[in-house]
């Protein structure tokens, strides 16, 4: 649609209608989906107007939040992935559609949720730590052990980005795991060692692919406004650019005693830091160097909800091999028979 706007006041006229008419619309019982269906054409439209007004929105490509399933990445967003290593998407979800996620994010961490086994752990100690000394709060695989979390609003947001990443690659990219993490208020141990993600899987040699691929991208949503302070990620800017794997060494002699690793990071690393607000979304590809740092905040806790997505090619390869990103996982970082300096084959059981 193409609009005439001759005047600064009937601009201004046309976005007051438009904001009545968007509030009586939402205040009489519209779905939540028709909602924010209609929110986001009205944006549009907004944006169309301040433009200039003379534009037709149906020949021009929208980026960001643009329906209720669909975010669209900017080429500076897509380049910048893949030549830094971290990306940050602000305000992707609303605060509606962020609540339901914390309300059973709470349940699993309250053990409303039954999680067997090392999937439910801190990731900053090792297993066998009583609960209530627990600093970072892991629980791997939520979406298994909770269906109803599947497809959720968030699934379906990132399936889209995780297309656009790799659209040029040829990769057709698939939910591997999901994740949850919290960092409890006032705990400054709960520290997230810098690690590359690739030091937790198997590397192409393991999974006896014949396609050199690793493709992956890590979503971070935030469940609470993350910054340096309650502890928001930090990261290598361009660490895994050559997309080799650093040595990496276990934080606990080894994985029976807790499952995290450590690499380490030279002082003059460009260290960067990713501050998210509640909604926005963080991305890091397979191989950047990253962690965070501890909670400092008496009473801001640190909630934040993982899913990552690889090449479907490279998550059947993994499941073949019986790797599933579950902890209780017999087949696991130490296991695999790819040449990296932390794996030991000998100690599997």
């Amino acid at each position: 649609m193409a609009f005439n706007i001759r005047t600064s006041a009937q601009l201004l006229l046309l976005l007051s209608l438009i904001h009545f008419c968007s509030a009586v619309w939402c205040g009489f019982g519209a779905s939540a989906f028709h909602r924010h269906s209609y929110k986001y054409e009205i944006a549009s439209l907004q944006n169309n107007l301040l433009r200039g007004g003379d534009q037709d929105d149906s020949t021009e490509r929208k980026y960001g939040r643009v329906s209720q399933n669909e975010y669209f990445l900017t080429p500076d967003q897509i380049e910048a992935f893949h030549r830094d290593g971290c990306i940050t998407l602000e305000h992707v979800l609303t605060e509606e559609e962020v609540e339901p996620l914390c309300a059973i994010f709470d349940r699993f961490v309250n053990g409303g949720v039954a999680v067997p086994g090392k999937d439910f752990c801190d990731m900053s100690q090792p297993f066998g730590t009583p609960y209530d000394e627990w600093n970072l709060v892991n629980c791997m695989l939520p979406s298994r052990y909770f269906p109803p979390l599947q497809n959720n609003i968030y699934e379906r947001i990132t399936n889209h980005i995780a297309a656009q990443l790799f659209q040029s690659h040829n990769h057709t990219m698939v939910k591997d795991y999901d994740q949850l993490l919290n960092k409890r208020p006032n705990r400054t141990a709960a520290v997230f060692a810098w690690h590359q993600d690739m030091a937790y899987w198997p590397g192409v040699e393991a999974l006896h692919m014949h396609v050199n691929t690793t493709a992956t991208c890590t979503f971070s949503l935030a469940l609470d406004d993350s910054d340096e302070e309650n502890g928001c990620l930090r990261y290598v800017e361009g660490s895994g650019a050559t997309k080799t794997l650093r040595p990496h060494r276990p934080v606990n002699q080894n994985r029976e005693k807790g499952h995290a690793l450590i690499t380490d990071v030279r002082d003059d690393e460009p260290i960067r830091l990713a501050p998210a607000r509640k909604g926005s979304i963080t991305i890091h590809d397979e191989y950047v160097v990253h962690g965070s740092g501890g909670n400092n905040s008496p009473r801001r806790q640190r909630r934040t909800y993982v899913l990552a997505y690889r090449a479907q090619e490279i998550v059947e390869a993994e499941r073949r091999i019986g790797f599933t990103h579950s902890h209780n996982d017999q087949v696991n970082w130490d296991t695999f028979e790819d040449g990296a300096s932390h794996r030991n084959p000998q100690k599997t059981k």
